[in-house]
């Protein structure tokens, strides 16, 4: 791979982990009112769900086959947040605003986990590629494959 290649994807795992804790953050306090909304019929915890953020984690217990559910995962997340990002900008109502962030939510959690990857495994990965560059390289490159 490239210096310009693996440049460019970490530039990319960097954005979309911070879009999509972001969007996580923005949803946090909204758990409580999504519990009430039958917007999906998964329902989870964010908070619970990321409270391993403060772990310490090892790249090697991460297997090829997780590594590669993550790959298939990220960029079906990717591609939803692409799709929706002017719907949600576009949003006059924070009401609106609020549905539409729920719908994503619910849509990348379902991505996630039909890849194989609880929410838990996916924000582990997404964090790790950006803390660990060798594993973030290796993340890179698989990436890189799955995209041509």
């Amino acid at each position: 791979m490239t210096a310009f290649s693996t440049h460019f994807f970490h530039r990319i795992l960097r954005i979309s982990l911070g879009c999509f804790l972001v969007l996580l953050i923005w949803l946090v306090p909204l758990s409580s009112i999504a519990a009430e909304l039958p917007t999906s019929t998964t329902q989870i915890n964010i908070e619970t769900e990321t409270s391993w953020l403060g772990q310490n984690l090892d790249t090697d217990d991460i297997s090829a086959e997780k590594i590669s559910q993550f790959v298939q995962a990220y960029l079906q997340v990717l591609s939803l947040i692409e799709q929706r990002e002017n719907e949600l900008q576009g949003a006059e109502l924070e009401s609106e605003s609020q549905q539409i962030q729920q719908e994503i939510e619910a849509q990348a959690v379902e991505l996630i986990q039909a890849s194989g990857l609880t929410l838990q495994e996916y924000l582990q990965i997404l964090s790790l590629t950006n803390i660990v560059p060798e594993f973030g390289e290796r993340v890179a490159a698989q990436l890189q494959e799955a995209s041509n």
